[in-house]
Formats: structure tokens, sequence, C-alpha cells
């Protein structure tokens, strides 16, 4: 692995607990390999796809943001200082990151020139004392919200621990997504990115949850079948499958469909023969596909991913991620559309790099 060296980093914080001796030596080589002899050339980020992440995603932070809400934020910069030379554990989005290069890697060989690539960047926004323990190894550190700098980036996708902030990028257009550790490990491709998406409220607008939320199941049917040839508005995270795909015809253009080292899928709860058409036109009339689309009928989506076995899963409701959750899959929540809860009002006490 070669992995991409983080341009930006907007938010330094709470490492974990020591993990099992092989996580922690995979992170090591992580950390090793973020700073390569031979640096490859950092894109334009407007020619780039951009995938923001921030520090509580990429590493397991958990005993860092214990200490913090435990014993304060004196203590919390006193145990990082501490350990600041002791690499953070791999955290949810380690795995995704590690595909993304592993693109980027293969692009590079067949596209030496070319800038359409994922560009990473780490997302931190801690005090310089405790952003020491990523600086060391990533050399560079910066700011506040990471908003701004996300739209200045052109970001493609923005992966965050933290819930509010996420909710914030959704709320000014930005493709963002609270990401969760599965509740077990699951081997997953190292030589393929699956990224595997809901359909409503995803990729596409809410329109059809608005309609079974107010009327129910059959109206919602009679809607779809009324509506068949009417393209769904678009979704929070149409523009990234649409970014997937501008890679994924890179390689087709080489003759290397079948060998893509980019796979997609739509698994979404609607059934195939009463609701799965529309889904599958609004999809064409944007010039999109997915490798493969899965109508569930309602059924359970995290059986099926444990088989897919994607890198990350997309989805508006938590019961489902929840439900990926259980079964090994790093399912990350789109706050977006109408099955979201009532936003809180007082938001519980974060440690100040918990993104």
């Amino acid at each position: 692995m070669e992995p991409e060296e983080p341009r930006e980093t907007r938010e330094a914080g709470p490492g974990a607990e020591s993990a099992a001796a092989p996580r922690w030596e995979e992170a090591k080589t992580f950390y090793d390999n973020l700073a390569p002899k031979k640096k490859p050339k950092s894109p334009k980020p407007q020619n780039a796809v951009t995938i923001a992440v921030s520090s509580r995603a990429l590493f397991r932070m958990d005993e860092e943001q214990r200490i913090y809400t435990e014993q304060g934020v004196e203590e919390y910069v006193r145990y990082q200082l501490e350990h600041e030379n002791e690499p953070f554990s791999p955290g949810p989005a380690f795995p995704f990151v590690k595909a993304l290069e592993a693109v980027n890697k293969r692009l590079r060989e067949l596209y030496p020139e070319s800038e359409d690539v994922f560009d990473i960047v780490l997302v931190t926004n801690n005090h310089a004392q405790v952003g020491v323990r990523l600086i060391n190894s990533i050399n560079h550190y910066g700011g506040n919200s990471p908003i701004c700098y996300l739209k200045a980036y052109h970001t493609n996708l923005y992966l965050s621990a933290d819930a509010e902030k996420v909710q914030e990028a959704i709320d000014e257009g930005i493709a963002a997504a609270t990401i969760f550790s599965p509740s077990r490990d699951v081997a997953v491709s190292q030589s393929q990115l699956r990224v595997a998406f809901d359909g409503d409220a995803v990729l596409f607008s809410d329109e059809s949850e608005r309609i079974v939320k107010a009327h129910g199941l059959d109206r919602f049917f009679e809607h779809e079948k009324a509506h068949e040839n009417k393209p769904l508005a678009q979704g929070p995270l149409k523009g990234f499958l649409e970014a997937l795909g501008r890679l994924q015809k890179k390689f087709y253009s080489k003759g290397l469909r079948l060998e893509c080292p980019i796979r997609t899928y739509l698994v979404t709860a609607r059934s195939a023969a009463s609701s799965g058409a529309r889904a599958l036109k609004t999809l064409r009339s944007w010039g999109l596909e997915t490798d493969e689309a899965l109508f569930l009928a309602g059924a359970p989506k995290g059986p099926l991913l444990e088989k897919i076995r994607p890198h990350i899963f997309f989805d508006d409701q938590m019961f489902h991620v929840a439900g990926a959750q259980e079964m090994g899959t790093v399912a990350a929540h789109v706050p977006y559309g109408v099955a979201q809860t009532p936003r809180r009002t007082a938001p519980p006490k974060q440690a100040p790099s918990a993104q």
C-alpha cells in the first residue's frame, strides 16, 4: 500500500485503548507509509475526487474521549502529550481509506499524469498540543469548523464520527455521513473498493419516503407506478456515486471493466416488482449505474451486506445502519430526509477533536 499523504489536517483528537497486535501493526504500517520517499504529486482539488475523513473516523479514540468526558480538558491534553508517539489504532474508515489508495495506485499506473484520483484529506480541529500526536505522522495541522474547508476543497464526501458536524455539512449541501464501527471485524477486499448505497434519501431525494410516511405503503406503490418514468430528484450522495462512476470509466476505457477495482451497489428496501423500475430509470436518466442493484422488498439489509462485504454502506435510517453493524459492515448514517428524528437541542459533551 502506498497511501496518499493527507493534504490538510482539520481535527486532531482522542485516541484509543490498545488494540490487538495485528491491528496495531497495521496502523503503524499506515503511518510509516504516509511519508514515502517519492511522494505522488498532490492533485488540484477541482480535478480530484476529494474524500475528507475526520481523525475520529480514521482512528479509534475511545479512551481519549472517555478521559475528556470524565476528567476534563487538562487531563485530556496531558494524556495526549504523554502518548503522542503511540500510533492510534485503526478506526471504522481505515479499510475504506486503504481501498481508496489501492485504487489510486492502479490509476497512476494507467494514467501517470492524471489528477483524476482520490485525494484524501484528514480533517481535525484540535488544540496544537494535542495535534502533535497526528502531526508526527501526517505533518499537517489547522482550523476550527471544517465546513469552509470542505467547500474550498470541492469535497465529494465527508466522513466523521461527529453527527453534529455531519448534519452541518449536509445542511450546506456537502455529501456527508456519520460513520460507525461494526460489531465484529469482517475481512474486506484488499484489491477492490466496494461501496454500497441505499436509494431513497441517499442517492435519491426523500420524495417517496414522504409518501410512505404520510399515506402508507399502498399509496406509495400507486405513486411509484404512476411516476415510474419521472426521475426522482437527486439525494445528498448522488454526486459521490457520479464521481465513482467517472473513475470506473477510466478503467473501462482501458478494457478493464471486469478487472475494475471499484464496484458499486444499490441496496434498497424497495421491491423490484412494485417500485424498483423508478429507481433504475432515475439512475439511467442521470447517466449513472451501479454494478449491482439489489431490491430487498423490506427484508433486513445486514445479511446481504455480509455477503457483499463493502468497505462502507450508506443509509438514511439508523435501523438499517445498526443492522449492518451487527453483521460486521462499516455503516454510515446520512442525516437527510423525512426519516430523521428531531435534532437534539443540547448535544452531549464532546472532546475538542470529536469529529
